[in-house]
């Protein structure tokens, strides 16, 4: 999740971060609103000026689109629902929220609660606006463009089409209604990606009748809209083939440990290459002291592997992810994801009882998958 992404900071214990991508859509919004709108609205500016309160307009609205994340955030968080992350990018914001809610009450309040958010902004915009549209210039235009903006926002994303958050609404009165978070999940998918398909069809026909800068954009977006609505499908239909399942079942017990002091090039050519392991860990006297893994290796520039000793790059025991023997595997590679590790210690009563990588929980999906179960 992290990779390709700056990070800004915390709001709320909430990690803030910008996908590189943001900084391409960040320009266009800039430069549409310096070289076109701008010079509409106000023809006397110089234009320097122009992409002076463009630059500022975009910052806020950016701002805009972080606080309509943060308030999904906050309301998931009210809930009991963890949020690892908000990351700004080309197609505006996305809060990386742990789990699916519980109920479908929470679903309908964390989704209702961005373009609520929208709307309010918008209204204040507006607001000032009234307040001040005899006063300074370029004050009233960013006033302006920001409420007309923020309400499209809104508007834009209570259209019923799933992963939106009018789409997520309808999720949570079907799932509400019916009592089936699968099935719910699976009709809002549908009707998402019959959205999608209807925005891809509208971009396409405005390409060939001239308006090929919107209708690309259009387009792209109903192409990104069918990819999330699949891929929010196929992980519910994945936490579905895991349930019930647990770290006990798919765990490797038979780990190959290693000595702290063993050099880099040593557990390379003794242990990763002969055992094809990729995580080890680091015992001294029959005590757990910590976790070496393939990527802390990689880590090192291979001139200074036969100079490195594991215990000088190694993961400490009191500092290490883990999970437990009865820790279900949905849950286990969620983890993995949101922390961007591929292996995780199973302890029980403080003791290290194996290691479950994300090679296991695959290969168990495969087999099941292959079974038919």
């Amino acid at each position: 999740m992290y990779r390709g992404s700056i990070r800004l900071g915390t709001i709320f214990g909430i990690e803030i971060r910008l996908d590189y991508s943001w900084f391409i859509i960040f320009f266009l919004i800039t430069w549409s609103l310096a070289a076109h709108r701008l010079p509409m609205m106000s023809p006397a500016w110089s234009t320097a000026a122009y992409w002076i309160v463009g630059i500022i307009t975009s910052i806020l609205f950016f701002s805009s689109v972080l606080i309509h994340e943060l308030a999904h955030s906050m309301v998931a968080l009210r809930q009991g629902v963890p949020v690892h992350s908000i990351t700004l990018f080309i197609f505006g914001g996305a809060a990386q929220i742990a789990q699916e809610p519980k109920q479908a009450k929470d679903e309908f309040m964390m989704a209702f609660a961005g373009p609520a958010a929208s709307l309010i902004l918008s209204g204040i915009f507006w607001g000032l606006w009234l307040i001040l549209h005899n006063t300074n210039e370029a004050l009233v235009t960013i006033l302006s463009w920001l409420g007309s903006v923020n309400l499209m926002l809104a508007i834009f994303n209570f259209i019923p089409g799933f992963p939106l958050d009018g789409g997520r609404v309808l999720r949570a009165i079907i799932w509400g209604i019916t009592h089936d978070f699968k099935r719910a999940t699976q009709i809002a998918s549908a009707i998402g990606r019959g959205i999608a398909f209807l925005f891809i069809f509208v971009g396409i026909w405005m390409i060939f009748s001239g308006n090929w800068v919107n209708g690309l954009w259009i387009a792209f977006i109903g192409w990104f809209l069918e990819n999330a609505a699949t891929a929010s499908y196929r992980q519910v239909a994945l936490r579905d083939i895991l349930q019930g399942h647990t770290a006990s079942e798919v765990m490797t017990t038979d780990c190959p440990n290693v000595l702290g002091n063993l050099t880099l090039d040593k557990l390379v050519n003794d242990y990763i290459l002969y055992t094809t392991r990729r995580c080890f860990p680091v015992v001294e006297n029959e005590k757990v002291k910590g976790i070496v893994t393939l990527h802390h290796v990689k880590d090192i520039p291979r001139e200074e592997w036969h100079g490195t000793k594991v215990e000088d790059v190694m993961t400490p025991f009191d500092q290490m992810k883990k999970v437990g023997p009865k820790d279900g595997l949905y849950d286990i590679l969620e983890m993995m994801t949101s922390e961007d590790i591929n292996q995780l210690p199973v302890v029980e009563d403080s003791r290290l009882i194996g290691i479950v990588a994300r090679d296991n929980i695959l290969a168990f999906i495969h087999t099941k998958a292959e079974l038919g179960i």
